[in-house]
């Protein structure tokens, strides 16, 4: 079962590209990186950071060069002029990545605990409409409930 997003791939690619203008990185790196810097809160999948790399790469902001039989990528003039243009928003990011609200961080992991407990109850109820509506009525209740706060 995999955790909540910690940030969209358009806010990922200013993370990304932040941490190859610290130091020449190969992706495996990448996402140990994140992992680390948000406290093992949120590790990318590969099938996230690699085809971002790739993106990176056509727009040239990153030069991905052989290193092995990795690909060890590196900042480009542009993609530094990019972070530039962007750093209030960058800084944001990486400040929220390394402080995160602990108040926050409970709240989405409560969140994302229902969504799978909806999910898995409405598939086990795959034959009783009654117990998919009783799960509708709960998550409506849940809604109005927060809302009225």
């Amino acid at each position: 079962m995999r955790g909540p997003k910690m940030f969209d791939a358009g806010a990922m690619r200013y993370v990304v590209l932040q941490l190859i203008a610290e130091k020449p990185r190969h992706g495996y790196d990448i996402i140990k990186e994140l992992e680390q810097r948000s406290g093992g809160g949120y590790t990318p999948s590969p099938g996230a950071i690699y085809p971002l790399l790739s993106l990176l790469a056509d727009m040239g902001h990153v030069l991905a060069s052989t290193d092995g039989n990795k690909k060890l990528h590196t900042i480009t003039p542009e993609g530094e002029a990019f972070l530039a243009e962007n750093r209030q928003f960058v800084d944001a990011i990486l400040a929220r990545m390394a402080d995160p609200d602990e108040h926050r961080e409970g709240l989405r992991n409560a969140m994302h605990e229902l969504k799978h407990a909806a999910i898995e109850q409405a598939r086990a109820s795959n034959h009783h409409p009654e117990k998919i509506e009783q799960i509708r009525a709960i998550l409506r209740q849940a809604v109005a409930d927060i809302n009225a706060l």
